[in-house]
């Protein structure tokens, strides 16, 4: 079973508003074992809706459009369905009456563009809107769906749970769709890759697998399209178990597991403290942490020392060591983690010190060179690594590397 999801709206294209509507669609469909095709977004255009609509007809049996419902001139969702399916408006009097409850409610007049809401293709089948004034619409066609939604987010996404799904999980015979994902931390996408060749060979045919790579992980995906979901479960555990077998060290856990969980969850277990020193990461490795429940159990300090006179006056950073090496060395580093722990008294301090760039860099520290050290009680380690060249690139692969270079050394490695 496949479907198309098609959202109608100039203010998608022009970037104003980003579509979030698909991506909920694109989830609940796929949970219910329905195969996303395609997805696509289109301007408020009678002929852009009707192509999108025909284009979709050829190979999904389920079709979701979003937005384009509203009352103005500019909503033309409505008239275009209904030239569509070569019908004429009708008006609903249920749809009317509850628009003027809820705007009776809000204070506000019920005028001749709202009671424009009440009138609906008289081909559809009208999905009550219960949180909003448009109403949805079901339309059946030569064994198709195609199903109207507002472009509200929460609109859409209640119409989806409370009407959309049950009616599609009644009026077809669906197979399932499981997806799994085993979180990785520590190789690069191509290192793993090599790493694992011979059991990504060996899946079953059935058995799609699918390389994530975000900053400081890879998520690893196996998806099975279509099939008896336990039965396929079961196989795809015993493939992740065995995958395990060949990367233990750089396993994180599943789904939206995390480094910093590890971490999170490490500290606590050993009764031990964290305190962090961040000049170009800009306080984001210690969000990631006091971002989790309990950390206040562990997490003693998030120093943001920007500026040389902050490494100077706060973490006790020698003046000499900047002048000589710069800010951005493995002098400053070691000063800035050390100065952390002893000025916090935690078990482990880390310190970040780099250029996020676009400007700052030079043919010796490029932007995105990136220093950090990780002090304990009895040693401190300094690591040199290049972390992109966009500023958002270097502060998100800044933060990653941090935490896992200090996830890393709580495991021994």
């Amino acid at each position: 079973m496949q479907a198309t999801i098609i959202t109608i709206g100039d203010e998608i294209l022009i970037g104003q508003i980003v579509d979030t509507n698909s991506v909920s669609i694109a989830r609940k469909l796929n949970e219910a074992g329905i195969v996303v095709r395609e997805k696509c977004s289109i301007g408020d255009s009678r002929e852009e809706i009707i192509l999108a609509i025909r284009r979709a007809e050829q190979t999904s049996q389920v079709i979701i459009l979003t937005g384009g419902l509203g009352p103005t001139k500019d909503d033309i969702t409505k008239k275009t369905l209904a030239e569509l399916f070569n019908c004429e408006m009708r008006f609903d009097e249920a749809v009317a009456e509850h628009v003027e409850r809820m705007l009776t409610a809000r204070g506000i007049a019920f005028n001749a563009l709202n009671r424009s809401q009440a009138e609906v293709p008289a081909a559809c089948e009208v999905l009550h809107n219960a949180h909003g004034t448009a109403p949805g619409m079901w339309f059946e066609d030569e064994g198709r769906v195609i199903v109207s939604l507002p472009g509200v987010p929460f609109e859409m996404e209640h119409l989806m749970q409370d009407m959309v799904m049950p009616r599609l999980k009644s009026h077809f015979a669906l197979r399932q769709i499981v997806h799994r994902t085993l979180i990785t931390s520590g190789l690069a996408e191509s290192l793993l890759a090599e790493r694992i060749e011979k059991w990504e060979d060996a899946l079953p045919d059935y058995l799609k697998l699918a390389y994530l790579p975000a900053a400081g992980i890879v998520r690893l995906r196996l998806s099975a399209y279509e099939v008896e979901g336990q039965v396929v479960r079961e196989e795809i555990d015993r493939q992740f178990s065995e995958l395990r077998k060949l990367i233990p060290d750089y396993v994180v856990g599943f789904e939206t597991a995390t480094v910093e969980e590890q971490v999170h969850q490490t500290l606590i277990e050993r009764g031990q403290t964290l305190a962090v020193a961040e000049s170009c990461t800009g306080g984001k490795i210690a969000s990631k942490f006091t971002a989790m429940a309990g950390a206040s159990t562990y997490f003693l300090a998030g120093l943001t020392t920007y500026s040389n006179e902050a490494k100077v006056s706060l973490l006790g950073v020698d003046p000499q060591l900047i002048e000589q090496y710069g800010a951005v060395s493995e002098e400053v580093a070691r000063a800035m983690a050390e100065g952390t722990r002893r000025v916090t008294g935690a078990d482990y301090a880390v310190a970040t010190t780099g250029i996020a760039g676009p400007t700052g860099g030079s043919e010796l520290k490029p932007v995105g060179t990136v220093w950090f050290a990780l002090a304990t009680a009895n040693e401190t380690i300094a690591v040199r690594h290049l972390c992109g060249t966009d500023r958002g690139q270097v502060i998100d692969r800044a933060t990653a590397y941090a935490i896992r270079l200090l996830n890393e050394k709580l495991r021994g490695r």
